[in-house]
C-alpha cells in the first residue's frame, strides 16, 4: 500500500470508490493522455468521468484561467459578472429552449437539484417521475430520483417518485419487441401510470444513462413520452449531464434525438463543459426559472474564472468541430470494438454513440452480469497503459468509454487494441487474468 493510499483510508470516507486494487495518482495530462505519479503513460478513455471534454491541459482554457485568476477569482452572483452572462448568453442560444433562462451550479448532482426544485415548485407537487437504471446524483433529493439501486444509498426522500420504463432498450419486458413497439408498450405503462397517481411535477431522464452502462430507449421515445406529459402539464427535465456538448456525435444535446415534441421544459448540464473546471447549470423557459418566490444566490455557481474556462472550452469546441470528430471518430471504435467483442463470450453487447460507449459484460454462456470480468478488464487495460470506467444497473455490467472529443484516429485504434487485449487476457472463468 502506497503511503498516499494510506493516508486517504485514514481520511476519506470508505464509501468514496478508488479504482484499481493498487490506485494511482494522476499528476499531469496532456491531450489525450495522462501521468501517474510513477510516471507510466497511459491513454485516457474515461476523462475524469466525462469531464475532460476537449483536451487535458488545454492551452486555451489554461490561458484563460490564468488570465482571470490575475484579475479576480470570485465575487459571488450578488454583483454583475461579464463572462458569466456572455457563457448564459450562448447556452440559453444552443440549448433550443425559448426564452431561456440559466442559472449556473457547481456540479451536476447541484443542477439537478436545482431542476427538481423548480419543478415542484412551478407545478406545486413533488411527485417525480425517474427511469428505471437512472442516475442523477449524489444530493439528498438526485438520489431519491435515482432509479440504480447501486447508488442509492437510502430509501427517505423529500420527494415521492415513481419509475418509468424504456431507459434500457435490450433488457426488461419489453425488449423483444421491436422500437415502435417498445415505444408504444412505454408509452402505454407510462398512461397507466399517471392513471394510479395524483398530479405529477416532472419526468427527470438522461437521454443515454451514464452511470447505468450508456444504455439508451430507440430514437423517438421521449417525443412520444412527452405528447402523454403535455396533456397532463407535467415537465420535461433531460438530465445531459453526461450527453451534453456534442459527446454523442448525431447530436448537440442528446434530447435531439427526441426532438419531434420540441425541446425539454428544463434542461441541466455540467461535466464537459468546463473541461475539468467545477461548472454545472440548468436552462429553462423564464417563466418556470422565475418561479421561485424567495430569494436565491449561488456563492460559487457562476464564478468568473470558471464562466471564463467554460467560454475558452466551448468557443474551442465549436471551432473545431468536435461533435462532428466525436461522430466520425466514434463511429470507428464503436466498430472496431465490436469486431474485438466478437472473438470473446465475454461481451454481451457493444452499444453508445458518439464517443459515449458502453461495453456490456456477462458471464459467458448466460446473460448474467460479470461484475468481475468488469474488473479484470479494468486492472488489464490499465496495464496495458489505458484507462477505462465501469457501470451498469440491475443485472448488469459494463464497461464505459468515453475519451476527449478530440480523440484522433490513431488513438482510437491503439484504445481499441488496447481493450482488445484485456478482454482476451480475463479467463473465462472472469477471476483471473492471464
Amino acid at each position: 500500500m502506497s503511503d498516499l493510499y494510506a493516508r486517504h483510508r485514514a481520511v476519506i470516507p470508505d464509501w468514496v470508490a478508488l479504482y484499481y486494487r493498487d490506485p494511482i495518482e494522476i499528476t499531469h495530462g496532456e491531450g489525450r493522455h495522462v501521468w501517474d505519479a510513477n510516471g507510466r503513460r497511459y491513454l485516457d478513455f474515461f476523462g475524469g468521468i466525462l469531464t475532460t471534454m476537449t483536451a487535458h491541459a488545454l492551452p486555451e482554457v489554461t490561458k484563460a484561467v490564468t488570465e482571470q485568476a490575475g484579475r479576480i477569482l470570485h465575487s459571488s452572483t450578488l454583483y454583475l459578472n461579464r463572462p458569466m452572462v456572455e457563457l448564459a448568453e450562448r447556452i440559453a442560444h444552443l440549448s433550443g429552449i425559448p426564452d431561456a433562462r440559466v442559472f449556473f451550479t457547481t456540479s451536476g448532482t447541484e443542477a439537478n437539484d436545482t431542476a427538481l426544485l423548480l419543478a415542484t415548485t412551478y407545478r406545486r407537487t413533488n411527485q417525480i417521475l425517474a427511469m428505471r437504471n437512472s442516475y442523477h446524483g449524489r444530493s439528498f433529493s438526485t438520489v431519491s430520483v435515482t432509479g440504480n439501486r447501486a447508488w442509492s444509498p437510502t430509501t427517505l426522500s423529500p420527494l415521492q417518485t415513481l419509475y418509468v420504463h424504456g431507459g434500457v432498450r435490450t433488457r426488461g419486458p419489453y425488449a423483444h419487441l421491436g422500437d415502435a413497439a417498445f415505444i408504444e408498450a412505454c408509452v402505454a405503462d407510462l398512461e397507466d401510470l399517471l392513471g394510479h397517481t395524483a398530479d405529477v411535477a416532472a419526468l427527470i431522464a438522461e437521454p443515454i444513462q451514464g452511470v447505468g452502462g450508456f444504455t439508451c430507449p430507440p430514437d423517438g421515445l421521449y417525443a412520444a413520452f412527452r405528447q402523454v406529459l403535455d396533456r397532463h402539464g407535467i415537465l420535461w427535465i433531460a438530465d445531459e449531464v453526461q450527453t451534453g456538448w456534442g459527446r454523442t456525435g448525431e447530436h448537440f444535446w442528446g434530447w435531439q434525438a427526441h426532438a419531434a415534441s420540441g425541446p425539454p421544459d428544463i434542461l441541466t448540464f455540467a461535466k464537459g463543459i468546463g473541461n475539468g473546471m467545477s461548472i454545472g447549470g440548468v436552462v429553462a423557459r423564464a417563466e418556470i426559472m422565475n418561479c421561485l418566490s424567495a430569494n436565491s444566490i449561488s456563492t460559487f455557481g457562476g464564478s468568473p474564472v470558471t464562466m471564463a474556462a467554460g467560454l475558452a472550452n466551448l468557443s474551442y469546441l465549436l471551432e473545431h468541430d468536435l461533435q462532428g470528430n466525436a461522430r466520425r471518430v466514434g463511429g470507428l471504435l464503436i466498430e472496431r470494438l465490436r469486431a474485438a467483442a466478437a472473438s470473446t463470450d465475454l461481451v454481451r453487447e457493444v452499444r453508445g454513440r458518439g464517443l459515449m460507449i458502453g461495453v456490456e459484460l456477462v458471464k459467458p454462456g448466460t446473460d448474467e452480469p460479470n461484475p468481475e470480468a468488469a474488473t479484470a478488464v479494468l486492472e488489464a487495460a490499465r496495464e496495458g497503459g489505458l484507462l477505462i470506467g465501469k457501470g451498469g444497473g440491475h443485472r448488469t455490467t459494463a464497461l464505459r468509454i468515453a475519451p476527449p472529443l478530440s480523440l484522433t484516429i490513431a488513438e482510437a485504434e491503439e484504445g481499441a487494441a488496447l481493450l482488445e487485449g484485456a478482454l482476451a487476457s480475463v479467463r473465462p472463468s472472469s477471476r483471473q487474468v492471464l
